[in-house]
């Protein structure tokens, strides 16, 4: 049996609530960042790098990995990139966080 009690419902939707802000600082992030001079989202940006999947295909600890360490991550993947992705690592932990918030959610087909 499963009991869900009123405390439980709202920790969740509180949970949802910073998750949906977080992906939204992380929106700003990307554009403040201007990711979109190599990368795409929905048309948006440089059509060479598109992320409308992202979420999708890697973990939100993979999505992290290719911010921070993305020489890294392009020669563990093979990935021909020319140049390779920076890693930013000027960005705060928090900008990070919501950034791979942001990134998560793409999920587009």
């Amino acid at each position: 049996m499963i009991r869900i009690t009123v405390a439980t419902v709202g920790v969740l939707l509180c949970a949802m609530a910073a998750s949906a802000q977080d992906a939204a600082q992380g929106k700003q992030v990307f554009t403040d960042s201007k990711c979109g001079v190599c990368h795409s989202i929905d048309g948006q940006g440089n059509k060479k790098g598109p992320l409308d999947s992202v979420g999708a295909k890697l973990s939100p600890a993979d999505i992290r990995q290719w911010i921070v360490a993305a020489p890294e991550m392009a020669a563990k993947a093979k990935a021909d990139r020319k140049p390779p992705m920076k890693a930013y690592t000027d960005l705060s932990k928090q900008d990070v966080d919501n950034l791979v918030a942001y990134l998560g959610t793409l999920k587009k087909k």
